[in-house]
């Protein structure tokens, strides 16, 4: 008897956009019932491949097959008929949508063939998010009123409104705490035992070693390896393929003295009713400050309130002894803050502009001429902030939303660079990044603290924390429960603190 083919088989699939060959004769095969790990640098080329596989981009040579049968998948609708769906890492839920309605977009349930059975929508989508381990979310309440957390629960329960055999995830536990995460490995346990496929993407290798079956590696728009089993292949030698060096995750060198002089940044009594209570805290020239806490503990919070897009219920910040205007953006930047959003593309970036715009939005008046921008000089600065991050590619003229998301990162730092901000605010600055492209931008912060920044940081990744920041504030439920040098902390210490609480000094 004939061997059972894969569930999908790519091959030679490449593909290209004005200046960059993305994809170069790509293979992927993947398996009922599998875990297969899709692993590469940021851009590497797993964005462009798993868009060709949802229908969002053809390729430009390659064939796709799906249970043995090439196929053509011309459009997002037709990879969902065939029983793909794929869960971007950023989401692309319609927030004025409910739930219920996120979840049956496309395919609503009707009467008479045009009236849509709302009542039935909802009863199926709670039977949906209690299947996922989530009964709590109301199926009538607004996407945009979830946290990112629950809004990923809604994706997936999306993808499970479909009769799906494969499911990509890009990413899925990027904004998760640990317990969410325990339920999401649960989720896949369950869908893989029913026999669907999952293509998972992430760039925490320890996820990969507990999860993963198999690992395809991209480099440069190829496949350096394909099918190696996720948990015995060294993380080393992983690394290696990824990266065409030995990597490990190392922070840089933390001065013994870290932070001089008076507070750059300095809260005072800061609080917004509801998220977090009143704190203090002071931020150094050259410091590294590092809130950690789980998912809801108000972290992000206090990072948007700091820079004045939430406005505080109490309390003050100060920028070398001056007070802010509380809740305005503006007042926040010309006194030299920079927010590096967690949210990049929703709250950062303009996706259908190019990297110098990008990069020269917060300085446009230094490129004006009577009105008028100068765009050969607005070009040469944007290109020299990119260089100094090594963005990639090294052409600041692409669209941003054809780069990496940790490209897509770059630009973000590279806007704030080039703007010479004194206090930099940076949420989740890894989040999907790789392992090469981390330990730059571990680079790039110490350095820009080692020349006078104050940094204030936030991360779910307590490691992180710990191996960047100077000094950690730790947060549970809108409280900080304890405050220390980095070198006093280790990770279970963290842990303990923010799942029980206890108030410490």
């Amino acid at each position: 008897m004939a061997p059972e083919p894969p569930l999908l088989s790519m091959s030679g699939i490449t593909k290209s956009f004005p200046g960059v060959r993305a994809l170069d004769g790509v293979d992927l095969d993947v398996q009922a019932g599998e875990v297969h790990c899709l692993l590469g640098q940021n851009g590497a080329g797993k964005s462009t491949l798993i868009k060709v596989l949802a229908g969002a981009h053809q390729p430009d040579t390659g064939t796709i097959r799906w249970r043995g049968e090439p196929v053509t998948l011309r459009s997002p609708i037709a990879a969902m008929r065939l029983g793909i769906a794929t869960i971007y890492q950023e989401l692309d839920l319609v927030e004025h949508l409910s739930v219920a309605e996120n979840v049956h977009l496309g395919h609503e349930p009707t009467a008479a063939g045009f009236v849509v059975r709302r009542k039935t929508a909802k009863e199926s989508t709670a039977r949906l998010l209690k299947r996922l381990g989530h009964p709590e979310i109301d199926p009538g309440r607004l996407v945009g009123e979830l946290s990112a957390a629950q809004q990923q629960i809604v994706s997936m329960a999306r993808a499970l409104s479909h009769d799906v055999r494969l499911i990509v995830m890009d990413e899925p536990s990027a904004a998760l705490d640990p317990d969410e995460v325990d339920n999401l490995f649960r989720i896949v346990g369950d869908l893989t035992a029913d026999g669907v496929a999952v293509v998972y993407i992430s760039h925490r290798l320890e996820e990969i070693r507990r999860i993963g079956d198999r690992v395809t590696v991209l480099k440069d728009g190829r496949a350096v390896a394909g099918g190696l089993p996720a948990k015995s292949t060294p993380t080393r030698d992983v690394v290696a393929l990824m990266t065409g060096r030995n990597v490990e995750y190392v922070f840089p060198e933390r001065p013994a003295s870290p932070g001089r002089g008076e507070p750059l940044l300095e809260v005072r009594g800061l609080a917004r009713d509801g998220e977090f209570e009143p704190f203090d805290l002071t931020v150094r020239p050259g410091e590294i400050v590092g809130l950690a806490g789980l998912v809801g503990s108000g972290r992000s919070e206090i990072l948007e309130t700091v820079y004045g897009a939430r406005k505080p219920t109490a309390g003050h910040v100060l920028v070398d002894g001056r007070p802010l205007k509380p809740g305005s953006v503006r007042a926040a930047v010309r006194a030299g803050l920079g927010l590096a959003p967690e949210e990049r593309k929703a709250q950062a970036l303009l996706m259908l502009e190019s990297v110098t715009r990008n990069v020269s939005i917060s300085s446009l008046p230094r490129f004006s001429k009577a009105g008028w921008i100068d765009r050969a000089t607005e070009l040469g600065a944007a290109r020299s902030a990119t260089r100094e991050l090594s963005l990639r590619p090294d052409n600041p003229t692409v669209p941003v939303r054809t780069l990496s998301g940790g490209n897509q990162q770059k630009a973000v730092l590279a806007r704030w660079l080039l703007r010479g901000c004194r206090v930099l605010l940076l949420d989740e600055p890894t989040r999907g990044v790789d392992v090469g492209a981390r330990a730059e931008l571990y680079a790039v912060v110490r350095r820009l603290a080692d020349e006078g920044l104050a940094v204030l940081l936030v991360s779910s990744e307590v490691p992180e924390v710990l191996g960047l920041a100077d000094r950690v504030l730790v947060l549970r439920e809108g409280r900080v429960v304890h405050t220390a040098p980095a070198q006093e902390l280790d990770e279970h210490r963290v842990l303990d603190l923010v799942m029980e609480g206890s108030p410490a000094s």
